[in-house]
């Protein structure tokens, strides 16, 4: 043992409180439970349940199909020309079609999406929205015809 400022004995390892009984105390939750999951954690959730609602129609023409999600787009589709952004609203997703060496891949962007949404239940509702439109045009139909629900949601 160590002893602190004023000769009482300390404990030796990691600290858990600074000297005025503030700072980090341990977890706010336990890791079993749905609050302790990051926001991007939670935001992959979305992505694959809206993937899943999918599968019982489009099975075999998703099964090697790779799902991504990203935090932003990458700055190359923001631009249009030297340096100007371009008048499109910034984009929600897209897809990546198939090559020799890869399998095609549909790629969401978190943050647009979370900015977007009032809540989540807001933000599940585009998530799933903008899977079915990123799958639409890999497959090269319309939204309606991968998801009938769309149509009510537009």
């Amino acid at each position: 043992m160590s002893s602190a400022p004023g000769g009482k004995p300390r404990p030796n390892g990691p600290r858990r409180r600074d000297r005025h009984g503030r700072g980090m105390r341990g977890p706010l939750a336990p890791s079993h439970v749905p609050i302790a999951r990051s926001r991007g954690e939670r935001f992959d959730d979305l992505v694959l349940d809206a993937v899943d609602r999918l599968r019982p129609k489009w099975g075999d023409q998703l099964s090697s199909v790779e799902f991504a999600v990203e935090d932003v787009p990458p700055v190359a589709e923001l631009l249009d020309g030297p340096g100007r952004l371009s008048s499109d609203p910034i984009p929600f997703g897209r897809v990546q079609s198939p090559t020799a060496a890869s399998p095609a891949v549909v790629i969401i962007y978190r943050r647009p999406l979370e900015a977007r949404a009032r809540d989540r239940d807001t933000l599940g509702t585009l998530v799933h929205d903008v899977v079915v439109e990123q799958v639409a045009t890999l497959l090269g139909l319309s939204p309606e015809t991968v998801d009938p629900g769309y149509d009510d949601r537009h």
